[in-house]
């Protein structure tokens, strides 16, 4: 596989989807024709790290980050393995008018005033919905196009989506302990473990944690494993083997949290999808 590869998914007047994957080794193509307009960059497997200047934020599932025209970001990788993101670029006039003016910085031309924001549950399971309609080509292109503006308006609605931020020192504390749970996302954690990586107190880190990404460390860690579930879900028949890859201790641990996260049990959210691909064929 190349460094990058960039899947074209959806090209209309109004939409342009792509799936990007990358190896872990390369920069995040910022010659791709996307990079001219502003877009929306829904990360979705692994993790990196996007500069913008000195200001940098960490892509994993579960984010959305919000890319300005012609802007140059640089990209690292800390996380072996690889990642993959949905990209979604929607036309202009009418990102203008899905994008609270609280996001937008000032003046006449288009440009976000965040570099990420956090998604709720339905919007990743948008995310995941979207591109494995587009990837089994079991969506027309109207239904596509109305999947993503409903995803874009969902990530970028205030009811929906929350502002990461913090002091500099606590945003990278707790983007240090991303990475940690990161790089073993079916590795059962303690605390204890957790802080001593860091180099903080358990306490410390709870309360850091919480006031930085505004949910607990706990619960952001099953907010990853949902979100891999996620991904791998369309292409797997043992979904109690899923679950345990993915460190929960039994498949009715893992059935409850997706029912809980998604509003299905997973083998219902599969059954859609197969559905949808037969529905297709």
């Amino acid at each position: 596989m190349s460094a990058f590869r960039i899947d074209p998914l959806l090209r209309t007047d109004t939409v342009v989807v792509s799936d990007t994957v990358c190896d872990g080794s390369g920069e995040h193509a910022a010659d791709a024709t996307w990079h001219a307009h502003a877009h929306l960059v829904f990360p979705y497997r692994g993790l990196w790290v996007r500069h913008d200047g000195d200001e940098l934020a960490v892509a994993e599932a579960g984010q959305v980050l919000l890319a300005n025209a012609r802007t140059h970001y640089r990209t690292h990788h800390p996380v072996q393995g690889g990642d993959a993101s949905l990209v979604v670029q929607v036309e202009e006039a009418m990102l203008r008018e899905l994008a609270p003016p609280s996001l937008l910085r000032e003046g006449d031309a288009f440009a976000f005033a965040e570099q990420r924001l956090r998604l709720d549950a339905r919007a990743s399971a948008l995310v995941a919905m979207l591109r494995h309609s587009l990837r089994e080509a079991i969506a027309e292109p109207l239904e596509a196009e109305s999947l993503a503006l409903t995803l874009v308006t969902r990530a970028l609605g205030p009811r929906t989506a929350r502002v990461a931020g913090s002091t500099a020192g606590r945003q990278r504390l707790a983007d240090r302990t991303k990475l940690v749970l990161a790089s073993d996302l079916s590795r059962r954690w303690t605390l204890a473990e957790i802080a001593a990586e860091i180099g903080v107190s358990p306490v410390y880190l709870t309360q850091v944690f919480q006031q930085v990404e505004g949910l607990p460390l706990y619960r952001y860690q099953l907010r990853l494993r949902l979100a891999r579930a996620l991904d791998r879900i369309g292409d797997i028949d043992d979904l109690a083997r899923l679950g345990i890859e993915l460190g929960f201790s039994s498949h009715s641990h893992f059935s409850a949290a997706f029912q809980q996260a998604y509003g299905r049990s997973p083998s219902e959210f599969r059954d859609a999808v197969i559905a949808r691909r037969q529905r297709r064929g």
